[in-house]
């Protein structure tokens, strides 16, 4: 990625995994007014170590007062953060301890993990989370059954294929899962959502 590519507008910048989180956090910034923070997409889980060192090197870097960093656990929450952990350092920004806690450093850098820093999963994983309590959630769950009873059938990729499922149910079935929080299909007042709030309005 070349710096053509990015610039840096505002003291407060995000760093997030793919389009879909991208246009998920445009949802999310807007809902609860952190007006004051700018996206940037760093691509896939393997790019961030390719995107942070022409970040950081920007003309305007030094304007920077904090970031924050997410992207999904997939299979090891511990892992996906090592690998955030060692990207910081081989650009010699601080490092978190922990996800979750802002690093001390100038920039002072805080690191989010899909879904909870803890357990394995993605955005998907998250946003099935709010719907848990809607009664199509039980609709979704027989339907996957159903197919899993089939012979040689199987469900790939469960949370994503939860999550759009969920989406099929929507006015607008087509779109895609950050498109969706836009579209105001994710009840982004819902308490799982509540750590990613405060994860914001901290940076």
């Amino acid at each position: 990625m070349s710096k053509s590519e990015i610039a840096i507008r505002k003291k407060k910048q995000l760093l997030v995994e793919g389009n879909d989180q991208r246009n998920f956090f445009e949802a999310l910034i807007s809902h609860v007014g952190c007006r004051h923070v700018q996206i940037q997409n760093f691509g896939g889980v393997n790019e961030l170590h390719d995107f942070l060192p022409v970040f950081v090197n920007l003309p305007d870097f030094g304007l920077v007062e904090s970031v924050g960093i997410v992207r999904d656990a997939d299979d090891n929450a511990g892992a996906a953060f090592r690998s955030v952990q060692s990207a910081l350092r081989a650009v010699a920004l601080s490092t978190p301890p922990r996800a979750g806690q802002r690093s001390s450093g100038s920039p002072s850098v805080n690191v989010f993990i899909f879904p909870d820093g803890k357990a394995p999963g993605m955005l998907e994983t998250l946003l099935n989370q709010s719907f848990a309590d809607d009664p199509v959630s039980d609709c979704i769950s027989t339907f996957f059954q159903c197919v899993k009873d089939l012979p040689g059938q199987w469900i790939q990729r469960p949370d994503k294929a939860r999550s759009h499922a969920y989406l099929a149910t929507r006015p607008d079935p087509h779109v895609s899962v950050g498109v969706a929080a836009m579209k105001g299909y994710w009840n982004l007042d819902h308490p799982v959502f509540g750590p990613l709030r405060s994860f914001l309005t901290k940076l």
